[in-house]
């Protein structure tokens, strides 16, 4: 089996990260070679020598398949800001085809790549291309994150359309309910369910 999925979500902070290490442990606990990757990454803590992102730390610790860091996290600023705005202030330009190479090499070694997005689906990664362009380029299925929390109806709906008039190939969407203190949480899930039928769902607890 070689299969991968490119996780995105509504927005930053809603769990893809969590999702991420989810699916890479199902994976795992079935008997696949699983590794994480996350192409870009932006806020990091100097620790024992290395400049390290929290989210590779934890997709690096649920896979199973030890690669090499620079192909798990090709691009990796300090600042924890805007991926292209990060990448221009430390002098440098992420590039699509640098990120799809790694993609490739990751396949190579695992049965299933989880490959998790910098913030939202339209996140500027140059002056040219965003995090849709890059699942365009790598041509894998989506899994949206939706973090359940008011307002997500219009930010899941938003990203849903942006899925849909760019022709990205979507898998799976994940109620994440990042607020636990949501009001008529039933109600907004089912509007989301409705609004994007027939596409598998799957609830966070």
């Amino acid at each position: 089996m070689k299969h991968a999925f490119f996780i995105t979500g509504t927005d930053t902070g809603i769990g893809k990260t969590y999702v991420a290490c989810q699916l890479i442990r199902e994976y795992v606990a079935q008997g696949y070679r699983v590794v994480g990757m996350k192409p870009v990454a932006a806020g990091c803590e100097f620790i024992d020598g290395l400049w390290v992102n929290e989210d590779v730390a934890l997709l690096t610790q649920a896979s199973n398949v030890k690669a090499p860091f620079h192909l798990v996290n090709p691009y990796c600023f300090n600042a924890p800001i805007a991926p292209h705005i990060a990448a221009s202030q430390q002098g440098v330009e992420v590039q699509l085809e640098v990120i799809q190479r790694a993609f490739i090499a990751l396949s190579e070694m695992a049965d299933i790549v989880i490959v998790e997005g910098a913030g939202g689906l339209l996140v500027p990664l140059n002056a040219h291309a965003t995090i849709a362009d890059l699942i365009a380029l790598l041509n894998i299925p989506i899994v949206l994150v939706v973090g359940m929390r008011l307002g997500c109806i219009n930010h899941a709906l938003l990203t849903y359309a942006v899925i849909q008039s760019r022709q990205l190939p979507i898998s799976a969407w994940v109620a994440n309910p990042i607020d636990k203190t949501m009001q008529c949480f039933d109600e907004n899930l089912f509007t989301l369910q409705q609004s994007m039928s027939p596409l598998p769902q799957r609830l966070m607890v």
